[in-house]
């Protein structure tokens, strides 16, 4: 590893460890803000979603910026873990369409794929690997895309799972948007050569400018 790689990768570690020390402000404005910024940066993701899904969690009040991408890649795997046991159900129905069981074989597959994945993606970013964590969580947006799009290629079916992937989409998108905000502004401040920390409130500020 090259010194100026080895230096960024000590930097990013101070860089985080620090800004994760600094309380939530008002959890529920970090909420909104944060949602206001994913939903700007990705067109597909629904603001009125995201700050619905990241407030039905009681901690998610108390969370700093750091700890919301945490509570939304849990939101996620708690998601995708329903979402299998709803297809192996479905599964389980007799005279099942020939092409809606091809289907829904498939979906069963991705999606227990993406079960370790997202276990993977917690560890990632626990541990603050947020390249990592970005393709771990991408190929869960990639497991909804093609579980939905399998129903989509014959004229007349309509697929059972539609919301509970939209859903998948989603919150793998909330999880994207703050995962590479982190990483973005990390790399933005060292190409800039600058260390020190923005204050809390403008954290989102400087990500929106990356």
């Amino acid at each position: 590893m090259s010194p100026l790689r080895s230096s960024f990768f000590i930097f990013l570690a101070v860089f985080f460890s620090f800004f994760a020390g600094f309380p939530a402000v008002n959890g529920h404005n970090l909420i909104l803000e944060t949602c206001k910024t994913c939903a700007q940066k990705d067109p597909n993701l629904s603001y009125n979603f995201c700050v619905a899904s990241l407030q039905a969690v009681p901690k998610s009040g108390r969370a700093d910026l750091r700890q919301l991408g945490n509570i939304s890649i849990k939101l996620t795997k708690h998601n995708v873990t329903a979402t299998r046991r709803r297809v192996k159900k479905l599964l389980k129905k007799k005279n099942l369409d020939p092409f809606v069981k091809g289907c829904l074989d498939d979906c069963f597959e991705l999606y227990s794929d993406a079960i370790p994945s997202l276990k993977k993606a917690l560890k990632d970013y626990k541990g603050k690997r947020y390249e990592d964590a970005n393709i771990d969580v991408s190929s869960v947006i990639d497991s909804a895309t093609t579980c939905e799009d399998g129903f989509n290629e014959k004229d007349g079916v309509v697929s059972p799972l539609t919301k509970r992937n939209n859903d998948t989409f989603q919150l793998s998108a909330i999880a994207l948007s703050i995962i590479r905000g982190y990483f973005k502004a990390a790399l933005y401040l060292v190409g800039h050569g600058q260390v020190v920390i923005p204050p809390f409130e403008g954290w989102w500020g400087l990500i929106a400018l990356v």
